[in-house]
């Protein structure tokens, strides 16, 4: 493995005045074959903060961050590159409180092992002496591709509830599953989850959905929320679609498996819109019947539940509109002059939508070849293309402070110009479009 370190991180371990370790993540992936070309480098060592401080220093690092009640220091090198350290150490826990009551620092490598959650990711690597340390079996683990917790399960889930979801994350990530008693272990504790910050759970599941370009890594970490009963305590209302039926003509699966098959199938750039396209469905059916409202509730509800996570707030307001918009034309029934209305005005992500509804039409029957609805909608857009039809009021024939009429109303009358070339590109000419403005100036919008 030291072959593949960073040189400064290797002058590092030998400046260090006590063995200097990789642990976690990169040392997992190294020992299974899969480490990424950028990993996380988390280091840990007997040493102090102030004695790595000190060290570090002398081979050009710079400290970014020191939390010396755990001993962490945060560094990073010349060219950016960040890394982690934590001095050895032992923690204590009360039940459902996410941080350490009380830590202790150490010189033993078992009981900071000990300390940690899964003991795939409890494997040390000695950098200046070049071997690895295994307290407690995980290279065996990593082997066999399971997660086993580094102490009984019941302690190391009811000591952290974030530890349910770093388990499903772990697991979409690498492939590994865990073994009976980590299962058990999670089930039990699963409403711990309810103790987390908000970000925190965001952070984890969005980590979880992009675990790979493929979506069937994320399918595998949310099957497994929903078995350790953790998705319905974090997305209680796309949990409620769990054995909601729907029509076998068109769907082979369940509400709520049919939205974890839309992840699977789905492109990375719409994977929150795949988990939350039909999350309006439970509710609809709950309270009319029907599911006829659930792109419009389902804008609503996944609005509300990004906000409630507290995920950027360009991605909350993209993913309520996909949702909205995700069914549009699915029977094909859509006249071409509402498709190519529908074009324009929502081209800046048109291309997610049209993601979104490959994934969804995918997901009703496992079925990989292309949506129909997205072959027409294409095929109207290359025609609006070879027209050149304005995709945007920059690309329109005329500006606002040409058009005659108030200034209030001009944005209205700018977006009607462009829905009236969406119809017909040959339209978007000068004299053309000034002679429909002074027609809509006289009109009510």
């Amino acid at each position: 493995m030291r072959e593949l370190l960073p040189e400064n991180l290797i002058r590092l371990a030998e400046e260090c005045p006590a063995p200097l370790y990789l642990v976690g993540g990169s040392v997992r992936d190294y020992l299974r074959g899969a480490l990424a070309k950028k990993p996380d480098w988390d280091v840990a060592s007997p040493a102090s903060e102030d004695e790595l401080l000190a060290a570090a220093k002398k081979c050009g690092f710079e400290a970014v961050a020191v939390y010396p009640r755990t001993g962490t220091v945060k560094f990073k090198d010349a060219d950016g590159v960040g890394y982690e350290f934590t001095r050895f150490r032992t923690d204590e826990y009360e039940r459902g409180v996410h941080t350490p009551t009380k830590i202790a620092f150490t010189n033993d490598i078992v009981l900071d092992a000990r300390r940690r959650d899964f003991c795939a990711d409890a494997v040390y690597y000695d950098i200046k002496a070049g071997g690895f340390c295994d307290p407690l079996g995980g290279i065996a683990d990593i082997q066999s591709k399971i997660l086993r917790t580094v102490a009984p399960a019941e302690k190391v889930f009811g000591e952290d509830g974030l530890r349910l979801l770093r388990l499903a994350r772990i697991a979409a990530q690498v492939g590994f599953s865990p073994d009976a008693e980590c299962l058990a272990g999670a089930t039990r504790n699963a409403a711990l989850i309810e103790d987390i910050a908000p970000e925190r759970i965001f952070k984890e599941l969005d980590l979880l959905l992009f675990a790979g370009e493929s979506g069937e890594a994320a399918y595998r970490g949310l099957e497994l929320l929903q078995k350790i009963g953790v998705l319905a305590h974090i997305l209680p209302e796309l949990a409620l679609g769990d054995k909601m039926e729907q029509r076998a003509d068109f769907h082979d699966h369940d509400v709520l498996e049919h939205s974890l098959r839309a992840v699977r199938y789905s492109a990375p750039e719409v994977r929150w819109a795949a988990l939350l396209h039909d999350v309006g469905k439970p509710l609809c059916f709950l309270r009319d019947g029907n599911f006829h409202a659930h792109p419009e509730e389902g804008a609503r509800l996944a609005e509300e539940i990004l906000t409630r996570l507290k995920a950027p707030k360009r991605l909350t307001q993209e993913t309520s509109e996909l949702v909205l918009l995700h069914m549009r034309d699915y029977d094909l029934k859509m006249r071409e002059s509402k498709v190519r209305r529908c074009i324009a005005e929502h081209y800046p992500i048109l291309p997610k939508l049209l993601l979104l509804k490959q994934a969804d039409y995918s997901a009703c029957k496992d079925d990989l070849s292309a949506a129909p609805v997205v072959v027409k909608w294409e095929e109207v857009l290359k025609k609006m293309r070879a027209e050149g039809v304005p995709f945007s009021l920059r690309e329109l024939a005329v500006k606002g402070d040409e058009i005659e009429a108030p200034p209030a109303r001009r944005a209205e009358i700018l977006h009607a110009l462009l829905m009236r070339c969406a119809e017909d590109g040959a339209f978007n000419e000068k004299t053309k479009l000034l002679k429909y403005a002074r027609t809509l100036t006289k009109e009510e919008l």
